[in-house]
């Protein structure tokens, strides 16, 4: 059973905004459950995959959580609502939620799939000190192709993990979740992009105070130029051409159904 989902106001997505305290209660009942589940997060890139790109859509409409992980996403959210915390805690990044999975009740396999072999090990020993009494396993995602894909069914079903951290980057994650979902071992999969690095200590974390204040992505563009600077500068451009051109179908849409009414015979 998926939660209950919000409207996101102009960019036409729904979420499901938690805290930390309330996607561990989340992540409570899906472990208890034992069924396959699935987390993702939205930020301005997903929006812009989810509106130029139907399978990757699918999969965020058939997603259990979707959590609000970028700034200009939670303030349009959180625009004239009243919450008895700050906005700001409902911006929920991988990096927000994975320390506090020690709180997660029955928690006791673990598996991290992505990143190259330095940050995989690293991850899997952090992971294992903030969840003490679990078996963390992991495997790198670096050089993705299919082989790669069905070694990973393999490892996947051999270790029967309740919780999966996915971090191959946004759409290969995705895309290989809508993929390959059916034939995995049942557990909650976690679409974490770039977490796993930064939980490994290899890519610097902005400071919270940045992220606070939505200015996490300059931290970005400073310290990885190439990598970011089409999705800060050029990305929101496309995003804003979507959702007019999206505007503008429901309009005529709506027209022509309200000229087929009045017409006669």
């Amino acid at each position: 059973m998926m939660l209950q989902r919000q409207a996101v106001p102009v960019l036409g997505v729904e979420a499901t905004p938690l805290d930390v305290a309330g996607l561990t209660g989340v992540l409570n009942r899906f472990v208890a459950d034992g069924t396959t589940r699935t987390v993702v997060g939205h930020n301005l890139h997903s929006v812009t995959l989810f509106h130029s790109e139907p399978e990757f859509r699918k999969f965020y409409e058939d997603s259990d959580v979707v959590l609000i992980d970028g700034a200009p996403v939670l303030w349009l959210w959180g625009r004239g609502k009243h919450h008895a915390v700050p906005v700001m805690d409902y911006r929920l990044g991988s990096t927000d939620w994975i320390p506090a999975l020690g709180e997660v009740r029955g928690l006791e396999r673990i598996a991290i799939l992505g990143a190259g072999p330095v940050a995989n090990a690293r991850a899997v020993a952090k992971l294992q000190g903030i969840v003490p009494g679990a078996t963390v396993s992991g495997m790198p995602g670096d050089g993705w192709n299919d082989d790669i894909e069905e070694a990973a069914v393999e490892w996947l079903a051999e270790q029967r993990p309740q919780l999966v951290l996915v971090g191959l980057g946004m759409p290969l994650q995705e895309e290989v979740l809508l993929r390959r979902l059916g034939s995995l071992p049942p557990a909650v999969y976690c679409a974490v992009g770039g977490a796993i690095e930064q939980i490994a200590g290899i890519q610097k974390l902005a400071p919270r105070w940045l992220g606070r204040l939505g200015l996490e992505w300059a931290w970005r563009l400073v310290l990885h130029p190439r990598r970011v600077a089409y999705r800060v500068l050029g990305e929101p451009w496309v995003l804003l051409g979507l959702l007019v051109r999206r505007r503008l179908q429901r309009r005529t849409a709506a027209g022509s159904h309200g000229s087929s009414r009045t017409s006669g015979p």
